[in-house]
């Protein structure tokens, strides 16, 4: 009977033992701890950017399309995006159908301008002919009657007077017909200069319209590699997209000299965003390579982001260093540093935890753990500064223990909660 007893025994004893160092140790191995660290902490904010040239010059359609009541035009063919093109390079070619259209009508316009033109001339001729030949006309009424008062000197007082008033008659009728004669020579003047007047606009009305369908052949005006122009959405302007005399660029020539990461960052973070902070720049494309920056403008007014209810704010970055490598539209990765603080205590964010208004950190304590209540300070997206609660070096779980619930919980003013099991214990106890 000893025997057995002894034997069950050793049993138990070796069950208990595996169970205490394999079970133990396959538990431990979950769980994964790390240290309060101490020292210089950088609150940053990530954020990713495109690359946009500083400046550059722009490449436009026609200018002046809406005096010809045409709003806009769209691209019909355009190099691709990146070629590099020289001084007067054909870059994009502009549907000019409706131009043409409008031609048609100018230079009908001006044909009958033409016409109107040489029909007035002809009749201001005619008019002015008849009206010089009835002056001809009265020129010789008047020698005539002055032929008939001198040779009536002789005839009786009634005679000459009729022979003088007859005279008299025919010179004013000459005075007033020669006066008649300006006047209608200085209307035909005007209604001529007024109808060359709508010739000459309708002459240019039409080059206008032939200038604008020469320019609808969009060339570089200097040299530079062709970047897509973007429109109001913030998309690029290809094949079959419209020039507009509100948007009239087409595509740029950026000066690649001075580069800029364009980033937006969201209402949250930009408080922490100001000109003249330095940030740390990565290139998707190039991972190896790694440049530096600085922020020269936040932008006062957020806007909506497509698709979602968040608002951002437009940041751009100038990169400090020229390479080659840095292309418009490259995709970067931008390490805004807001702040950096020497000499304090962080921890991950991971190992932040919350419950009930309460923040606090899995601390082994001896054999176990506490829930060991903090007070956090500035946060970056990895770290957390800790002002009170924890002491460098501290070994705290990066990952949540089992049954979190019976572990105890330490505040800061020294006190230590109960667990969930004593809470219910005590409970129950006030129940009965």
């Amino acid at each position: 009977m000893k025997r057995k007893i002894l034997i069950t025994t050793i049993i138990v004893v070796l069950i208990g033992a595996v169970y205490y160092f394999f079970g133990r140790t396959s538990s431990q191995s979950e769980e994964i701890y790390t240290t309060v660290k101490k020292g210089k902490f950088t609150v940053s904010v990530n954020s990713s950017g495109e690359l946009f040239a500083k400046s550059s010059v722009n490449i436009l359609g026609p200018q002046g399309i809406n005096s010809v009541g045409i709003w806009q035009i769209k691209i019909s063919n355009i190099i691709p995006e990146g070629k590099v093109v020289k001084e007067g390079d054909f870059v994009a070619a502009l549907d000019g159908s409706e131009l043409v259209s409008r031609m048609k009508d100018r230079q009908t316009e001006l044909d009958k301008a033409n016409l109107q033109y040489t029909q007035l001339q002809i009749d201001t001729t005619l008019e002015l002919r008849t009206a010089r030949d009835e002056l001809v006309n009265l020129k010789y009424t008047q020698e005539e009657k002055k032929l008939i008062l001198q040779q009536s000197k002789y005839e009786p007082p009634a005679t000459i007077r009729q022979a003088e008033i007859e005279a008299d008659k025919t010179t004013r009728n000459l005075k007033q017909s020669t006066e008649n004669y300006k006047i209608k020579r200085d209307k035909a003047i005007a209604k001529m200069q007024e109808s060359s007047a709508n010739v000459e606009k309708a002459q240019r009305a039409l080059e206008f319209i032939q200038e604008i369908l020469q320019k609808c052949n969009v060339t570089a005006p200097k040299s530079g590699m062709v970047i897509y122009a973007r429109d109001w959405s913030g998309q690029k302007k290809r094949e079959g997209s419209n020039v507009s005399t509100w948007e009239p660029v087409v595509a740029t020539l950026p000066d690649m000299s001075v580069m800029l990461s364009k980033t937006y960052v969201n209402e949250v973070d930009i408080q922490k965003i100001k000109v003249g902070q330095m940030v740390n720049i990565g290139l998707d494309a190039f991972p190896e390579k790694k440049y530096t920056g600085k922020i020269i403008t936040v932008a006062n007014v957020g806007e909506q982001k497509p698709n979602t209810d968040s608002k951002v704010f437009e940041v751009d970055i100038e990169i400090n260093e020229k390479d080659t490598t840095l292309l418009p539209a490259m995709t970067t990765s931008n390490i805004i540093v807001a702040e950096t603080l020497d000499n304090v205590l962080f921890i991950p964010l991971e190992s932040v935890h919350n419950e009930q208004g309460v923040t606090y950190a899995f601390k082994k304590s001896g054999i176990g753990l506490v829930k060991q209540e903090i007070k956090l300070g500035k946060t970056n997206d990895n770290e957390a500064v800790v002002l009170e609660g924890l002491s460098e070096n501290e070994e705290i779980m990066l990952s949540m223990p089992p049954n979190p619930e019976n572990i105890e919980l330490v505040r800061l003013n020294g006190s230590k909660g109960e667990k969930k099991e004593e809470k219910k214990a005590v409970s129950e106890v006030k129940k009965q």
